[in-house]
């Protein structure tokens, strides 16, 4: 009699389990079929995405690095360093990246950022002596406003002036040249991309101009901005106007303590040496030092002839981590991997 009640406590436990495995095979019958909705619905855009933001299946032979121009939420431009499969019309590819699209809208997301070139727009790109001769097809001109018509022309020729082979760019708009878009933005002229993100437009004769490099409000970004200067436009300079920090209302953030001092900028056979003051190690050693330390990197290394930046304080050399040394400029790989999300932008 216990044998049979034995037997039948075990039948009674294998029913239990089958239905255990029923219920849990429905469950996640029910869930991949909702996975797979979802994967329908948007893999159009997965599968369009052009560029490979994880590089873990193609070697750097199979991709190259390129400069995407994007628009952040104070309305400057943004440079950031992507890799793209290797292509003969690099130039034309990186300009098509800008394109309002579900993928490239989705692709700048990511970091923040939006697209700056309206939706549709195709290039014809010639590029010959130094000059490229640029024809956007009519879906440019649906720009909604004249903030969005500078950004995109300043974000073309931004892109263009990238490679060696530009140094100068003109505009064609389907086919016609035109002296000026539909909100006004002036296109009559040659663009040299030397004047990015300009804090002034007053000039002044005897006036220069430099490149400063300052990190974003939400720190994720280093941010250029062309400063006018009463000086001569060198390292010394330029490392002089950092120091000073962005303008108050500018909506970006100091890359050093406002007592921060700068000793001395010695330039010598292609490497230059920064000497601050003794407050630069709270910059060094903060919560955003690797922004900060790079901040001043490519602010120096904007000129010709510097091939390396090192820092000293108070006399003394400084090492800087060696993740804080790059020469590539907001890699998007990097800030997707310690900034993980979608930033929405109003």
């Amino acid at each position: 009699m216990k044998k049979e009640k034995w037997k039948l406590n075990i039948r009674r436990v294998d029913v239990e389990r089958m239905l255990i495995l029923c219920a849990s095979a429905l469950v996640v019958a029910l869930a991949l079929r909702q996975d797979d909705a979802v994967t329908t619905q948007y893999q159009d855009i997965l599968e369009n995405v052009p560029v490979v933001s994880d590089n873990s299946l193609l070697t750097p032979a199979d991709t190259q690095p390129t400069v995407v121009y994007y628009q952040d939420g104070e309305g400057y431009l943004v440079p950031v360093t992507r890799r793209v499969d290797k292509t003969d019309g690099i130039a034309k590819a990186t300009l098509s990246l800008m394109v309002q699209s579900s993928a490239n809208d989705l692709a700048a997301a990511r970091l923040g950022l939006k697209t700056t070139v309206p939706e549709g727009t195709a290039f014809d790109l010639d590029i010959s002596g130094g000059k490229a001769r640029v024809d956007l097809s009519k879906e440019a001109l649906n720009c909604a406003n004249a903030e969005q018509e500078t950004l995109m022309v300043q974000s073309v020729v931004q892109t263009l002036c990238q490679f060696d082979s530009v140094d100068e760019v003109s505009f064609l708009f389907d086919g016609q040249k035109r002296s000026k878009l539909t909100w006004g933005t002036d296109v009559s002229g040659d663009f040299d991309g030397k004047s990015l993100n300009l804090e002034s437009v007053e000039t002044m004769a005897g006036t220069g101009s430099v490149q400063l490099y300052f990190p974003s409000s939400s720190g994720r970004m280093l941010v250029p901005v062309t400063r006018t200067v009463f000086s001569d436009a060198d390292v010394t300079t330029a490392i002089l106007e950092l120091v000073k920090g962005p303008k108050a209302d500018s909506g970006l953030n100091a890359p050093l303590p406002k007592d921060c001092g700068l000793l001395g900028v010695n330039m010598k056979d292609g490497v230059v040496t920064i000497n601050f003051t003794k407050q630069f190690m709270d910059a060094a050693q903060g919560e955003n030092s690797v922004q900060s330390l790079r901040a001043i990197m490519f602010t120096a290394a904007q000129f010709p002839g510097v091939k390396e930046v090192k820092f000293a304080v108070e006399g003394q050399p400084y090492q800087p981590p060696e993740n804080a040394q790059t020469t590539f400029l907001n890699q998007d790989t990097e800030i997707m991997t310690y900034y993980p999300g979608v930033i929405e932008i109003d």
